[in-house]
């Protein structure tokens, strides 16, 4: 199994990043696509637009957000984007891109901490 990183969307892309796969369900703004160099755009792995609105700039509701979010990755449609990303990740090293200011609360955050657990499948990143 090949290595997960976070990083955000607006720090530049290096050779080490492998896959580069946004993971937000909105395009960031001010980032052209071509200077994002996205490989991947999985909207459906992002959380729904009404949680990410529920706890926008809540960040004493974390543990709130991140068990909200398990569930909504649970879906049919998350988890066709999970298959997809493990695939890649079993291709070489992924790079979950994110738009968040917060770099220790967001969605990329939960989910890689998601997938470490085991939820994502029988595979899991190192």
């Amino acid at each position: 199994m090949s290595s997960l990183t976070l990083k955000r969307v607006y720090e530049a892309p290096e050779a080490s990043d492998g896959a580069r796969i946004l993971i937000d369900r909105l395009w960031p703004r001010g980032i052209a696509k071509d200077k994002a160099r996205i490989d991947l755009w999985l909207r459906d792995i992002a959380p729904s637009d009404a949680l990410r609105k529920r706890f926008h700039g809540k960040p004493d509701a974390w543990d709130e957000f991140c068990t909200a979010y398990a569930e909504e990755l649970n879906g049919a449609a998350a988890q066709a984007a999970v298959k997809e990303l493990l695939e890649r990740l079993a291709e070489g090293p992924v790079t979950l891109l994110y738009a968040a200011r917060d770099m220790e609360r967001n969605n990329a955050v939960a989910l890689k901490a998601w997938l470490e657990r085991g939820e994502g499948g029988d595979r899991s990143p190192t």
